[in-house]
């Protein structure tokens, strides 16, 4: 049974971040889903797009400039997953960066925590099994994903969870991946307008429910 998260229609805000391209890439799938967001509505909530670099500290810092500037009530952080042919809903953040390419200042740390001292891990605060299914009942390719990787996707993912944690308890955020665009082949691909529609549907639901729904989501290896 769904519980309203939040009241439509009383000037909510969605912050929906996203990702500058990166490792020679013209252009980032995250990007080019989250800017046709500007100006939309959805449940009554007014939805911001914002785009991060991908370069680690910077990212976190660009993240918490929106954060004061939107007061989100949501947050949905959108990344590029090269090589996944479904829409990853992410489940965990874990507290490490291990870059296995240099981010776009040219960084590449490895083994460093995110955080220094802070917890292992945060769960996300999305409804991401709730999600799921509803991408799925419209035909749209989902999945429960156990690791957002360990680079600037993970990196922002775990920053948010911790700024969740810390205080801003009225907020609730989580990270999606998704797949690549056509225009970026040769890999699994996903048509913008199916990603459009999963990034719409992820809000709607996000919006519609505090507590996720019971069902199976998880891994063998």
């Amino acid at each position: 049974m769904s519980e309203p998260a939040f009241p439509e229609g009383a000037g909510q805000r969605v912050l929906l971040t996203a990702f500058e391209p990166f490792d020679g890439a013209a252009l980032n799938a995250s990007w080019e889903v989250a800017r046709r967001f500007a100006d939309r509505t959805i449940r009554g909530a007014t939805v911001v797009p914002w785009r991060l670099p991908v370069v680690f500290g910077e990212a976190i810092a660009e993240l918490d400039r929106a954060l004061a500037a939107t007061a989100a009530h949501l947050v949905i952080a959108l990344g590029e997953a090269r090589g996944r042919a479904a829409v990853s809903l992410e489940r965990v953040a874990i507290n490490v960066d291990d870059a296995r390419i240099p981010d776009n200042a040219g960084s590449r740390p490895i083994d460093r925590p995110v955080v220094a001292g802070g917890p292992a891990a945060y769960w996300t605060g999305l409804p991401i099994k709730a999600i799921a299914a509803r991408l799925r009942d419209e035909g749209i390719p989902a999945e429960i994903s156990q690791t957002a990787g360990t680079f600037v996707c993970n990196h922002v993912f775990y920053a948010l969870c911790q700024r969740q944690a810390e205080g801003a308890r009225t907020m609730r955020g989580g990270f999606i991946h998704l797949p690549a665009l056509p225009e970026q082949q040769p890999q699994p691909v996903l048509p913008l307008a199916v990603s459009l529609r999963a990034v719409a549907l992820a809000i709607e639901v996000s919006l519609a429910r505090r507590q996720d729904m019971v069902a199976a989501g998880g891994a063998l290896a």
